[in-house]
């Protein structure tokens, strides 16, 4: 037997909860099929938690232009649904004088992706703000926060459940195929056995198995689906007292922002993440790994202790460029795209996915004129 349904979405992460939501909302009969017994169980819940600005991306991208939309519609979200978040700010700090130019690259840069409230402060000033930091200057970003992402994944569910959307645990894409009537795809489920779905819009959200999934749809066209790579990151908590009231970055990496100072809402200070590419999913970490963290974090928090820092967790960023290359934008490939009516894929949506959530599920709309 084959179901027929509407509209199917695969993934019950961040961003896939926000399109079903939005999709739902919009009228369609939706059905969520996600492959672990919860939501956001993988790059949702493994993350730092930061509602960020929007500065770093390259201006007209859609990073750039997705964080900052998704920025303002994700604090009015939580404000009016009382989810938990704080407008907490965070400072930039550089800890040598050959880094203030990439600071004012930093500014400069913010200001023309519609960013215009970041400053320039000294090394002292910076200081002042949080006594525990040294740096030689810093800019500081007033619109980053953080938020509970849990939280804001429920109500997402929730609205999108209210709107008609049914959420299927335990359900994985295997594989599937594209004809006249519509995409059929086949689920395996850990009671039912496998079983179809037939649907006229599918929006594939399947994060790290964003790629496999498409790539396993026939008559989906092999060109359109980029290569997968997978980078992780390790974080590590700090034992002891709360030293920062803000976030806490040093200038860029390739590949990440560099190790950096992140609080959750109930204070506890987290460092992380540094960049490790692997090959495979694997969420392990090695604690040696924290010998290079007291090295980074010492740079512009001397303050550290020896054995200060304890192992804390991994996140696993989908990457569809490799090490040693630019960082891609989101790739949101709608008919347009790959000439197949009907799906969305979403590659690579990684940081600032979570910030740009909102934004993201509106250009999926868009995308099946449901906008």
């Amino acid at each position: 037997m084959t179901d027929r349904v509407d509209t199917v979405v695969i993934g019950a992460g961040v961003v896939g909860l926000a399109v079903a939501r939005k999709l739902a909302q919009a009228g369609r009969e939706v059905i969520i099929l996600e492959a672990a017994d919860l939501i956001g169980s993988e790059t949702s819940s493994r993350n730092s938690e930061v509602i960020h600005a929007g500065i770093y991306y390259p201006t007209g991208s859609l990073k750039a232009q997705l964080c900052v939309a998704g920025k303002h519609a994700l604090y009015d979200y939580c404000t009016e649904r009382e989810i938990p978040h704080r407008r907490c700010g965070k400072l930039i700090v550089a800890t040598d004088e050959s880094q203030i130019a990439t600071l004012e690259a930093l500014k400069a840069k913010a200001a023309e992706n519609d960013v215009p409230d970041l400053e320039m402060i000294s090394g002292a000033e910076a200081q002042a703000m949080e006594p525990a930091v040294r740096c030689v200057a810093a800019l500081i970003s007033p619109s980053t926060g953080i938020i509970d992402s849990h939280a804001l994944m429920l109500n997402y569910q929730g609205d999108a459940e209210n709107a008609g959307a049914v959420t299927v645990f335990n359900s994985r894409v295997v594989r599937g195929k594209i004809d006249d009537t519509g995409i059929t795809l086949a689920v395996a489920d850990e009671d039912a056995g496998e079983y179809e779905v037939e649907a006229e819009i599918v929006v594939n959200s399947a994060g790290l198995w964003a790629q496999a999934v498409a790539g396993s749809i026939e008559g989906m066209p092999a060109e359109s689906v980029p290569p997968t790579y997978y980078a992780k990151g390790n974080y590590f908590t700090l034992a002891g007292g709360r030293p920062f009231g803000r976030l806490i970055y040093p200038v860029p990496e390739p590949g990440g922002l560099g190790v950096h100072v992140t609080i959750d809402l109930g204070g506890q200070v987290r460092f992380g993440p540094d960049v490790e590419w692997i090959d495979s999913i694997d969420y392990s970490l090695d604690a040696s790994r924290g010998d290079k963290f007291y090295e980074a974090v010492r740079r512009y928090f001397p303050d550290l202790k020896d054995g200060a820092l304890q192992p804390g967790y991994t996140g696993i960023r989908p990457k569809v460029t490799p090490k040693g290359t630019q960082a891609a934008d989101f790739m949101i490939q709608g008919p347009a795209t790959h000439q197949v009516p009907g799906l969305v894929n979403l590659f690579g949506i990684e940081s600032p996915g979570l910030t740009a959530s909102l934004a993201i599920a509106d250009m999926v709309a868009e995308k099946l004129g449901l906008a």
